[in-house]
């Protein structure tokens, strides 16, 4: 797993940026699998195992370590139409969803193919 920062200017282009939505996009898109997280969350946990159990190296947001992480989880939670707002997985720079759309896909067998298209998973 990578741990990034959202207060990292590189990723977030600063104070100045445009709004969270933008960013959460931005985001999502700069690699093959992302999660939104929050590092005391047991549903972040699990989903963050999931991954790495496949063999996938997802690139995490912890957003309770980082000061803008409120604003980042207001955005997502408008994503999802309400509600938890944490675990939020992109493949591909596309939405998933949170955790119980994550292991629908993955029960169902849709998952590995996702993964495969994104180039997160070879095999």
């Amino acid at each position: 797993m990578q741990y990034q920062s959202e207060s990292s200017h590189s990723y977030f282009g600063g104070a100045s940026s445009a709004d969270p939505l933008e960013r959460v996009v931005r985001l999502a898109s700069g690699s093959a699998v992302v999660i939104f997280s929050v590092s005391t969350c047991c549903m972040c946990h699990a989903v963050k195992r999931l991954f790495c159990g496949m063999g996938v190296s997802p690139t995490v947001y912890e957003l309770d370590q980082d000061p803008i992480g409120n604003e980042i989880e207001r955005a997502l939670s408008r994503l999802l139409g309400g509600g938890s707002s944490v675990p939020v997985v992109f493949i591909g720079g596309k939405l998933i969803g949170a955790m119980d759309r994550v292991m629908a896909s993955h029960i169902n067998g849709s998952l590995v193919p996702l993964l495969k298209e994104a180039g997160a998973l070879w095999l």
